[in-house]
């Protein structure tokens, strides 16, 4: 089943939540949640804390439960599981990191509707070919809560839309930074390469005694060591890595060049796929990569751009965040039951597309803010979102159509603009998100017995 395929940016606990999902294929024979659960049938486990953060606590059944999704998921992947002890060690470190930016998100107001888990689930659903009820009988069938499923659902969607407001819509992208990234492309052959990446980060904290920093770097080293022994990259990767996306292997997925540091090209120049770097040092603790492939981009490749309309609520005095997001919700179900969409923008939306029924015409990669091009990529052609909010407001997106235009020399900077943000963008998460941790109350108590 796959999951993640309609979701709106790639998250380490979806790929968990693509792993429940899976689960639900396989015979009970088959799942590899055996070996985690070896007590007598006759013995009934007492929960316990496993880990305090701030004011909640994290217990050993929820532990338990991720770490089974998790196994799955590895062993699917062709990994080999490390020690249970390690996983669980793992997948608590990325609860407590998971649960920390949950928190921050709830003291500082970011919300999911109801209406947004239902529609994510939905597509999910459809992308089986299932119906709600059989998605969800399927999973419970098969030791995935539905209830749970729904939370990490929703918990994913704030901490997407956490980390456009903490971290994305911060990032500022300079004139000279673009003219840099046109001409570093232009003179490149890197420009027009695209790399799959492993990853592995062995984080430093802030502050670090020289002590600590030696540490660190002799973790690095043995993960090093045992990849050249020839263990698998997702095992060392489960095992070691820091990064969020360590329960899936450390894959990075494709890469264009302007999206990688320039310490991780460096190194990737010197090697052939399958090959893995050394240890590399950068201000966040120990890297080390592994190019899986690299391929050539076309050059005279098209974009797509959306052509779209939409309905606009601002958020003002005298009108709550509430208020817009129910009068738009009631404007949707009139289209929905047959109102014509452009004259309801030409009455009620509140910006300078009104008198054009909403119409934005059409729209490339980069040219709206992260919330609302995200759900108008989410949308099928002739498809209407439910209420989305963005800096400007609450906005009803419905998607006219699409095409492919050919790349100009103004589309060119545009993606160099988006190249640069998306670069800037990953670093500055990892330095928030270790930021956030380090602010944050945590005691682990998973040893204490």
């Amino acid at each position: 089943m796959k999951i993640t395929r309609h979701l709106l940016r790639p998250a380490a606990a979806f790929a968990m939540l693509a792993a429940a999902a899976a689960l639900a294929q396989q015979p009970p024979a088959a799942r590899p949640d055996a070996r985690l659960s070896t007590a007598p049938k006759n013995v009934v486990t007492v929960d316990r804390i496993v880990a305090v953060v701030n004011d909640e606590v994290i217990t050993q059944n929820e532990l338990a439960e991720r770490t089974r999704l998790v196994a799955g998921q590895l062993q699917r992947g062709g990994g080999q599981l490390p020690p249970p002890d390690t996983l669980q060690r793992q997948v608590l470190e990325r609860m407590i990191n998971d649960l920390v930016q949950v928190q921050l998100a709830k003291e500082t107001g970011v919300r999911i509707d109801e209406a947004v888990v239902e529609k994510t689930i939905q597509r999910i659903a459809d992308d089986n070919n299932m119906s709600m009820t059989t998605f969800r009988q399927t999973l419970e069938r098969d030791g995935v809560r539905y209830a749970r499923f729904r939370e990490d659902m929703r918990n994913e969607l704030i901490l997407a839309r956490l980390r456009e407001r903490e971290v994305e819509n911060a990032v500022v992208v300079t004139d000279a930074e673009v003219e840099t990234e046109l001409a570093r492309a232009a003179k490149e052959r890197g420009g027009d390469t695209e790399y799959q990446l492993q990853h592995v980060l062995v984080l430093v904290p802030q502050q670090a005694t020289p002590e600590q920093i030696e540490a660190r770097r002799k973790r690095a080293l043995q993960a090093l060591s045992e990849l050249r022994k020839g263990t698998t990259f997702a095992e060392i990767s489960a095992t070691y890595s820091d990064a969020p996306d360590a329960l899936q292997g450390g894959n990075l997925g494709w890469r264009a060049a302007g999206r990688l540091p320039t310490l991780f090209l460096d190194a990737l120049e010197k090697l052939q796929p399958g090959e893995v770097s050394d240890i590399l040092r950068s201000p966040n603790g120990f890297h080390i990569v592994k190019l899986l492939e690299k391929r050539g981009k076309d050059k005279a490749a098209a974009i797509t751009q959306t052509h779209t309309r939409h309905i606009l609520i601002r958020t003002k005095e005298g009108v709550s965040d509430s208020d817009a997001r129910d009068r738009l919700a009631r404007l949707r179900e009139r289209i929905a039951a047959g109102e014509d969409f452009a004259e309801l923008a030409r009455v009620h939306s509140e910006d300078g597309t009104a008198t054009k029924g909403g119409d934005l015409g059409w729209i490339s990669p980069g040219e709206t803010v992260p919330e609302f091009e995200r759900a108008m990529n989410a949308l099928r052609d002739g498809e209407m979102s439910p209420p989305v909010q963005s800096p400007f407001g609450w906005h009803v997106v419905q998607v006219l159509g699409r095409r492919s235009e050919q790349v100009s020399d103004e589309r060119k900077k545009l993606a160099a603009r988006q190249t640069v943000r998306s670069r800037k963008a990953d670093e500055a998460f990892q330095d928030w998100l270790r930021q956030t941790r380090d602010r944050a109350f945590v005691e682990n108590r998973l040893d204490e017995r």
